[in-house]
């Protein structure tokens, strides 16, 4: 049952030739087998799984089935969920139990879903590796002995989905949080329309970046994850009111004379990746033509910058969400001499080293001597880069671009702060513009880790980035099933 995809588990509960309690109990016992050293999960959660499991067997078999009914998957651990532990991966939220559920998990529990656990990630998303977790860094399923990095910040949902221990994840994307840890384990990893999932009951990064989104091993699959995921939310002030729903198989968008052109970034052209990494895409592309796609090469002329650009705007908003956790009202409280040394104390202690950079970049970026120099300055590349994208369209459907350098490094890498956020390269400016992008896998490099590529479209065109991200699973075909990764 482990090897199974959404779709063809969600068949077989239906056929009922598997139940959910059996299916779950398959996912249980491989989080009792693999979770240890894979350190996905923060918290599992077996008794509330085999209670879904259960109640979803009794709806099934009462003809009151929901979408996702019976279907085990993994909560990053960002979003709230009532009485669960959710800690955002921090000392400062180590023991704090939410009161309420936060919309996208309470939308998984309105589809029918098994919760199997809260999944590890960087602290308070913020990083590359997951190595900046309270909890330890998640560990890449494939080739499970050389401890590579899952990716980051959403490395316990890919770890956990690759390795067989989910069926399905939820990750959130700030600057290629899903993206990037879905291209290096081999999964697919939509990043959706910036306001198509809502952020309410999501412990807030940058808000006007973070994007909640899917991760699944199939496209078929994160399609109907995002089509539970979405809609709007009156409780999110930029929820869109744009929706998203589809039943698999996705409908092709090439094939049968069918015309579509896909751009290629011109200004990534000489932007340094593996040798890999460039004759799989090449290949990809070779393979669209052949399908009738026409290649069509668009420029976007501060996609450079973008980089620079986010690390202003992210820290800046970082700094003033984390003000919130002043040890006062919830969370982590070190007690002082007074209410300052009671702050100072408690975050001291609550925060890790990367949360402390990038707040103290941010209260910087925001002070007034810097404010118009750097943030208005950031504000404006993004608005060009916003813009580069739209006029791109004009000449394109859709964009094809690598969703990293090359494949999964190990954790041990000792790379400075500025070479980790190099890393996000190929994936901040989606964020910037507010664009839907997927990672899905483009093929296996010579040291048998896998590869992805980004397909990234217009602002609510979410279905047409995952049809033509279907024709690139297709021609790639590669074999993410969990017993092929690490064994059964």
């Amino acid at each position: 049952m482990i090897n199974l995809t959404l779709t063809e588990a969600l068949k077989k509960l239906n056929n009922r030739e598997i139940s959910a309690v059996e299916l779950t109990r398959a996912y249980l016992d491989r989080i009792e087998k693999y979770g240890a050293d894979l350190n996905c999960y923060i918290t599992v959660t077996p008794e509330r799984a085999m209670a879904d499991a259960a109640a979803s067997d009794a709806r099934r078999a009462a003809g009151d089935t929901l979408p996702l009914d019976g279907i085990p998957i993994a909560m990053k651990d960002l979003f709230a969920t009532r009485g669960i532990r959710t800690t955002a991966a921090s000392r400062m939220l180590e023991n704090f139990i939410p009161e309420y559920e936060s919309t996208v998990s309470q939308k998984f529990i309105d589809a029918g879903t098994v919760l199997l656990g809260k999944a590890n990630l960087d602290e308070f998303a913020m990083g590359t590796f997951s190595k900046t977790s309270f909890f330890g860094a998640p560990v890449n399923p494939w080739q499970l002995e050389k401890r590579l990095t899952a990716g980051g910040s959403s490395g316990g949902s890919t770890s956990a989905v690759a390795g067989g221990l989910a069926l399905a994840a939820t990750g959130t994307d700030t600057g290629g949080s899903i993206r990037f840890p879905s291209a290096i384990t081999g999964l697919v990893g939509m990043k959706p329309t910036y306001g198509l999932c809502s952020r309410w009951g999501c412990v807030a990064f940058a808000s006007s970046l973070d994007t909640p989104g899917p991760i699944a091993r199939t496209v078929d699959d994160t399609a109907m994850v995002l089509s539970a995921m979405a809609g709007h939310d009156e409780k999110d002030s930029t929820s869109s009111k744009n929706g998203f729903t589809c039943t698999a198989p996705l409908e092709p968008i090439l094939g049968n004379g069918k015309k579509l052109r896909v751009g290629i970034i011109k200004e990534f052209a000489d932007v340094k990746v593996s040798d890999d990494m460039k004759s799989l895409f090449e290949k990809r592309i070779c393979d669209l033509k052949s399908m009738g796609a026409e290649i069509i090469e668009v420029s976007i002329p501060n996609i450079l910058d973008a980089l620079a650009a986010y690390y202003i705007i992210a820290p800046a908003e970082a700094s003033s969400n984390l003000a919130r956790y002043d040890g006062m009202r919830y969370g982590l409280r070190i007690e002082g001499r007074d209410i300052y040394d009671t702050f100072k104390k408690t975050r001291a202690a609550g925060f890790g080293d990367e949360v402390k950079r990038r707040m103290i970049i941010g209260t910087a970026v925001l002070s007034s001597e810097s404010y118009d120099v750097y943030f208005m300055q950031a504000a404006r590349v993004r608005r060009m880069i916003a813009d580069s994208f739209n006029s791109a369209f004009e000449q394109c459907d859709l964009i094809i671009c690598p969703s990293s350098a090359g494949t999964a490094m190990s954790l041990a890498s000792d790379l400075s702060p500025l070479e980790y956020y190099a890393l996000d390269l190929f994936t901040v400016a989606m964020n910037l513009a507010g664009i839907p992008a997927c990672s899905v896998p483009a093929g296996l490099a010579t040291n048998g880790l896998p590869l992805g590529i980004q397909v990234v479209g217009r602002r609510f065109d979410d279905m047409r980035v995952l049809q033509l991200a279907k024709h690139i699973e297709t021609v790639a075909g590669i074999d993410n099933r969990p017993t092929t990764i690490i064994g059964k």
